[in-house]
């Protein structure tokens, strides 16, 4: 997996940090940490950070999120990374309104915003971009896209606030859940595998947790990015505790590492 996908994964996935109860839907407003580790063999250094922060909205029924990611001085040197999401989210379907990225990636910029709208089972999205690469000094605005879809569908924030919601202690293991995703250009399909209950490590201590591994794939079948893993706290707080990717040589990790007051 090459490393700017990587980040961008770790950046999405983070987006499940929101820690209350998958059946208590009283959004609280919080923000959490996490430190984005490279490790190969003996090596483990820190390559960035990640903060999501949930606020209730004065809007009802409705919550903002907020998720920022970035790499760390060193790893600027590389393939500098300093992302953006910002979301207006149904506090009872996750289902989105308003979703946008903000991205600055190894000197390229990226915006994108997805208004979207609901009738029955019918989804429609409209995406305005804007883009920018390493050696153009203006910022072009694209053509307007217009996605559809029927049955669950979601933008690359809220699909992972929904994450949280699958009653995973009801499930078997090899069980899985698909479901639409709009960004940008792209329309993709999430699919969301349970691998059953395990005990993580974090900090030399060990949780009870629910494992889970997720695919992105297009409409054609074809997998568009490589498997990642993740454990999930299995208590009522239901905090994300770890996420796994791999890269050519060795492999990014993101880890739990606080909440800010």
């Amino acid at each position: 997996m090459k490393l700017k996908r990587l980040f961008l994964s770790v950046l999405l996935l983070l987006s499940i940090l929101t820690t209350w109860a998958a059946e208590d839907w009283n959004v609280p407003k919080e923000h959490i940490t996490y430190d984005v580790m490279y490790k190969w063999g003996l090596i483990n250094k820190k390559a960035g950070s990640a903060t999501i922060a949930t606020y209730p909205d004065a809007i009802p029924d409705k919550f903002r999120a907020h998720l920022s990611a970035a790499s760390a001085p060193w790893a600027d040197k590389f393939f500098m990374v300093r992302d953006t999401l910002k979301g207006l989210i149904d506090k009872n379907t996750l289902h989105p309104s308003y979703y946008e990225k903000i991205a600055h990636e190894g000197g390229a910029y990226d915006r994108d915003i997805l208004i979207y709208k609901y009738s029955g089972d019918s989804v429609t999205a409209n995406a305005q971009m804007w883009r920018k690469r390493k050696k153009e000094t203006d910022i072009r605005k694209l053509d307007n896209v217009t996605h559809t879809a029927k049955g669950l569908t979601m933008d690359m924030l809220s699909a992972f606030y929904y994450m949280r919601r699958i009653p995973y202690a009801e499930m078997q293991k090899g069980e899985s859940v698909t479901l639409n995703v709009f960004s940008g250009k792209k329309k993709e399909r999430l699919t969301i595998h349970y691998q059953g209950r395990e005990d993580v490590e974090i900090n030399k201590k060990k949780y009870p947790s629910y494992h889970i591994t997720f695919t992105f794939t297009t409409a054609g079948g074809k997998t568009s990015s490589d498997n990642m893993d993740a454990w999930i706290s299995s208590g009522t707080d239901r905090i994300p505790l770890l996420l796994e990717g791999k890269l050519p040589v060795g492999k990014v990790r993101a880890i739990y590492s606080g909440k800010l007051k």
